[in-house]
């Protein structure tokens, strides 16, 4: 069972990571996912993961106070936006339907996002 989470742990933490570059890919649920993972399992990665100086941030900051920071909000809704309307207008014009969808997409994202509290102080 161990193996398993670690295993886990890893596939997450690597998600996590391509979400980072990825715009509709989310990073903070990935790591918590891993953080949780090698809680269970190796309490060594889970002390390395929260003393990462990029990724242990993410998940302390929603750990301890489940907020995220302003700029990674509007990072990740511009992203969303100009990712989504880019598709919704070069990619799917024929299709009204997925255009619609799409748009929905980016307004259950964004209000997701924006449900947070907005962390005020230095990551």
């Amino acid at each position: 069972m161990r193996a398993g989470y670690i295993l886990f742990g890893w596939a997450m933490l690597v998600l996590g990571v391509v979400g980072i570059f990825v715009p509709l890919l989310p990073t903070t649920p990935f790591l918590l996912l891993a953080a949780w993972a090698f809680c269970r399992s190796s309490p060594r990665l889970y002390d390395r993961l929260l003393a990462h100086p990029c990724l242990g941030a993410y998940v302390r900051n929603f750990r301890e106070y489940r907020a995220i920071p302003l700029r990674a909000k509007i990072i990740s809704v511009t992203l969303i936006w100009a990712t989504l309307l880019y598709c919704i207008f070069g990619v799917v014009r024929a299709w009204w339907w997925a255009q619609a969808g799409l748009l929905l997409l980016a307004v259950g994202l964004t209000w997701h996002i924006l449900s947070y509290a907005t962390l005020r102080r230095p990551e």
